[in-house]
């Protein structure tokens, strides 16, 4: 599989894009003004408990307080390990109006919400993730090979042994990432070290800071791309920012010098996501209609609750009989909705209606298609079987924004609703408004300012039932066109 990561790097925002084999698959944005805080860690202050909920707001220093649940806070012990056994806490045990909590984002804000918080604190590395206060030792479920996963475990054992002996010794606990398949005992040397000296910095800041403060920012976009996303098999990675492409290249060869030589920095006049087409992919994306090579298409909604996905067979009529076309329309399009998942940034829950399939093995197929082509998300993510309404429900893990979200806002016109009132519907809407004036208020004539379009209906084909009313409440009715206006806009005017 051919994979490349495309980063843009521009002084107001930066983008960074993952193409596999020519195909757009994720975006990640960064823009100047509103960064992401996932990894933050803060000294903030407990500004409301919230007993029926198990849960806690905490003051950050942002806009909107944090929510922290009483399963995501963890006691420590009189050596500052996390100690809990049992059922989770009572909230109003753990912790206190008014208290210091120090805290790491684990969500970032999403539309009214605030950022979700754990008191689980990690720092990350290129291979380790670094959990300072427990003991406990994981390993990425992605790594799959029982016999790597010993290794691993032992290589870190090994190095921080090495380390203990030379005066450098933590009491935490790691995560072996993904990337971590395969590496030598040199290379987490390199990245255990630098996470022991980190924790102690920030242990100092802990200490001196007053809240709400920060205490640890997570790198930026760029550099975290090259951290998270670059893998083994990543054949090329293009920035097209000169400074940006030297800070990379310094970061690299430090602490991820397997993939120094995969940098290139790209000079062109033509930009980077235009070369590669991925700005028309993007706004492909933001369309709830995707179409499929075989003529049959899906319908992506999403709210704010959940996901929904509609899967239709279009033009596509097969060639044999109604269940191969209706299997063959399915299976393209579980390899179409993975890639949706992944591009759109769609988490929580999802609901996929797949065509009705009879055949109880085509179910399984499209089931294992879908399953297959979510292995490279970098999104956990979880599916059960087909329902008994023939729906297929999954979850995604949502940490960050969708594109949409990002991109988009609810339409000032609509309000999200994604239609309008029909202007024969706003005519009638103005009949009885107008009704109810004349019977409450006494004046000379009505005056009805409304949009171009209202005010061409009600002068056209609306004129008789204008005339009617004129007679009725025994008064003129005037119209004005107010350009201002939208279809659903209008006054009523007493003169």
């Amino acid at each position: 599989m051919n994979e490349e990561l495309l980063i843009n790097v521009a002084p107001m925002e930066t983008r960074v894009a993952l193409v596999e084999n020519g195909v757009l698959q994720e975006v990640y944005l960064e823009r100047t003004a509103s960064r992401g805080i996932v990894g933050n860690i803060y000294k903030g202050k407990v500004v409301r408990v919230l007993p029926g909920m198990q849960a806690a707001f905490v003051d950050i220093g942002l806009e909107r307080a944090g929510f922290i649940h009483a399963s995501d806070i963890a006691p420590l012990d009189e050596d500052g390990m996390e100690s809990r056994e049992g059922e989770v806490a009572d909230i109003r045990a753990l912790v206190r109006e008014g208290q210091s909590l120090v805290v790491q984002v684990v969500k970032d804000p999403i539309s009214s919400k605030g950022a979700r918080l754990t008191t689980h604190l990690s720092v990350s590395a290129r291979y380790l993730v670094y959990m300072p206060q427990t003991r406990h030792i994981g390993i990425s479920n992605r790594i799959e090979d029982e016999s790597e996963r010993e290794r691993l475990r032992d290589l870190v054992d090994l190095a921080s042994a090495k380390l203990a002996d030379e005066g450098l010794k933590g009491d935490g606990g790691f995560i072996l990432r993904t990337v971590a398949e395969g590496v030598s005992e040199e290379e987490l040397l390199r990245d255990i070290p630098f996470l022991y000296k980190l924790w102690l910095e920030l242990e100092q800041r802990i200490k001196s800071e007053k809240e709400p403060a920060i205490i640890y920012e997570d790198l930026p976009l760029f550099m975290r791309a090259l951290r998270d996303l670059a893998r083994p098999h990543t054949e090329k990675i293009r920035i097209d920012s000169r400074e940006a492409h030297a800070r990379a290249a310094k970061f690299t060869s430090k602490y991820a010098s397997e993939i120094a030589p995969r940098i290139e920095h790209y000079p062109g006049e033509r930009p980077l996501f235009d070369l590669y087409g991925v700005e028309e992919e993007i706004r492909k994306a933001l369309q709830n209609k995707v179409t499929l090579k075989s003529g049959g298409y899906l319908i992506v909604e999403q709210t704010e609750a959940m996901s929904t996905i509609d899967v239709n067979t279009g033009a596509f009529v097969g060639h044999r009989n109604l269940e191969e076309t209706i299997f063959k329309t399915n299976l393209e399009a579980a390899t179409a909705i993975a890639r949706q998942l992944r591009l759109r940034n769609l988490g929580g829950i999802i609901i996929i209606d797949f065509i009705d399939m009879l055949d109880t093995e085509h179910q399984r197929q499209v089931l294992r298609t879908l399953e297959k082509a979510l292995e490279r998300d970098h999104a956990k993510s979880s599916i059960t079987g087909v329902s008994e309404l023939g729906l297929v429900e999954m979850t995604r893990k949502r940490t960050r924004e969708s594109l949409g979200q990002m991109l988009c806002e609810p339409c000032s016109v609509c309000a999200g609703r994604g239609t309008l009132k029909t202007a024969e519907t706003v005519c009638y809407e103005i009949f009885r408004e107008i009704i109810r004036e004349a019977r409450a208020y006494d004046s000379e004539k009505i005056m009805v300012l409304a949009s171009q379009v209202v005010i061409d209906l009600l002068l056209d084909e609306e004129s008789a039932n204008v005339a009617d009313l004129e007679e009725f409440i025994a008064r003129p009715i005037q119209f004005q066109v107010e350009p201002i206006y939208n279809q659903e806009q209008y006054d009523i005017v007493l003169v």
